[in-house]
């Protein structure tokens, strides 16, 4: 089994779990705010993640920092941080909050798209995106989660589930070349 499986069979039933407390306290959103901002904070903080899934580091360490980090967190969503620890099942954070932004959308009827841009979109710009998604997919909403890759050279590449919309530079002179190519 991979390490992927193994960490989506742990994840799922924690998010589930967090989702039925959520929808107990109509919080979901919250929550989603909540898991947002802590799934930030773990990608822009490489020590932050080493720390919380080291597991020489006492269950009261780890506990502490994550009050340190959560005080703007919602208190239930901070005590489902602390269960985590106590389980042992921090070091699986990221995917038990990113299977919970899942099921949010799922509940929410709204779709992620996944954007990769040469350059940083403007706030029209991604509008326009979610618009096109929105209509190609007939979703009530969508979520966009922008990552730069300069090495594109223009142009955008939208991913939405399996589907995969190449509007970059580098991806229409691929297309040309393969052209080109055929017709010699």
């Amino acid at each position: 089994m991979s390490s992927t499986t193994v960490s989506l069979e742990i994840a799922d039933p924690y998010a589930q779990a967090l989702m039925s407390l959520a929808q107990d306290q109509n919080l979901e959103d919250r929550f989603g705010e909540d898991a947002q901002g802590v799934l930030s904070l773990l990608a822009e903080s490489a020590e932050l993640r080493k720390f919380l899934e080291n597991p020489l580091m006492s269950e009261a360490t780890k506990k502490g920092v994550l009050e340190q980090v959560s005080g703007d967190l919602n208190p239930l969503f901070a005590n489902f941080l602390k269960l985590l620890v106590d389980k042992g099942r921090v070091g699986f954070l990221m995917p038990i909050l990113k299977r919970y932004q899942e099921l949010l959308r799922q509940l929410r009827k709204t779709v992620l798209a996944e954007v990769t841009a040469a350059v940083e979109l403007s706030d029209a710009q991604k509008e326009q995106i979610r618009q096109k998604v929105a209509k190609m997919t007939e979703a009530q909403q969508v979520d966009l989660e922008v990552t730069l890759d300069p090495e594109l050279l223009g142009g955008v590449i939208i991913k939405v589930g399996s589907q995969v919309v190449d509007a970059s530079l580098r991806g229409q002179l691929r297309r040309l070349s393969m052209q080109l190519n055929a017709a010699t």
